[in-house]
């Protein structure tokens, strides 16, 4: 696809370091435990998003503020190795964000975000009109999605981490994506268009509360599931950019985010536009 028939993609959210370490169990109150090395992963859902979107071969802007420090260049340097715009990131003299994420021999974790820059982000000066898509998350402040919803009519917000959005807000939304816990508190019927996520069962499209579409997920040998939802949401919204269907959207959406699951950390497997019709192709 020329540069000229691309997609342009705004995504407006968080990046933050994810700081890993592995222990024996989760410690309780007051309690110290050993752990393994700690690892470092880029993350934040809008830099997640918009990596997935990058490498989906959409032309991604992303809109975040980081700190002035070490972990905020490392952010930047690696979007931009995903093939992400970072020229409208923003910067603040307080640190960039991160999560400290303790994981224990099963699996569980216990998670502290320190947003830092993150809540210093402003959309004064962004002029959201040349992108045919501008997706959102919850992990900003939200008078920002509130200014969003106001200022472009393609928004597609992501409703998680789930927080409270103003039902005149949620109206605005061309899309709303929210997984089967964050749908709870929607009125589905309200809303023209909403994509529930359920994980490994797929997901389901509803306009005013009807089912308009409803895909299976492919069956794949999971390694890591971090991350998978973000995959998905920069799918759907790559393919509400090229104007699909709604069922052909949920379809390369759902694909798209299995595949994600295949390699570890939430920037781990981004898979490409190629990858995902490939695995379409041979399911057809």
């Amino acid at each position: 696809m020329s540069d000229s028939a691309r997609p342009r993609a705004a995504v407006v959210g968080s990046m933050n370091t994810d700081l890993v370490v592995r222990c024996s169990h989760l410690p309780l109150p007051g309690e110290t435990v050993l752990g393994d090395d700690v690892v470092r992963f880029a993350g934040g859902k809008g830099a997640n998003q918009a990596a997935a979107l990058a490498r989906l071969g959409v032309a991604t802007s992303m809109v975040a503020c980081l700190g002035r420090d070490e972990l905020g260049e490392w952010l930047k340097d690696t979007l931009e190795g995903h093939g992400a715009d970072t020229s409208l990131v923003q910067r603040s003299d307080r640190p960039s964000g991160t999560a400290f994420i303790t994981v224990d021999a099963q699996g569980e974790n216990q998670i502290v975000v320190a947003t830092g820059a993150n809540a210093d982000l402003s959309l004064d000066g962004v002029d959201l009109d040349p992108f045919d898509v501008v997706l959102a998350q919850m992990e900003v402040a939200p008078e920002i999605i509130d200014e969003l919803a106001r200022r472009t009519s393609s928004l597609v917000l992501n409703v998680a981490p789930a927080r409270h959005v103003a039902p005149t807000t949620l109206s605005r939304c061309a899309v709303v994506i929210a997984n089967e816990i964050e749908s709870q508190s929607l009125v589905l019927g309200e809303l023209a268009h909403c994509v529930v996520t359920r994980g490994a069962r797929g997901a389901v499209h509803y306009s005013f509360g009807e089912v308009i579409a409803e895909v299976s997920a492919p069956v794949v040998e999971a390694l890591d599931t971090v991350g998978a939802g973000d995959v998905f949401c920069a799918a759907y919204a790559s393919r509400y950019a090229l104007k699909d269907a709604p069922a052909l959207a949920l379809r390369f959406a759902v694909t798209a985010g299995a595949l994600a699951t295949l390699a570890p950390g939430a920037q781990g497997s981004l898979p490409t536009t190629q990858e995902v019709q490939q695995w379409l192709d041979r399911a057809s």
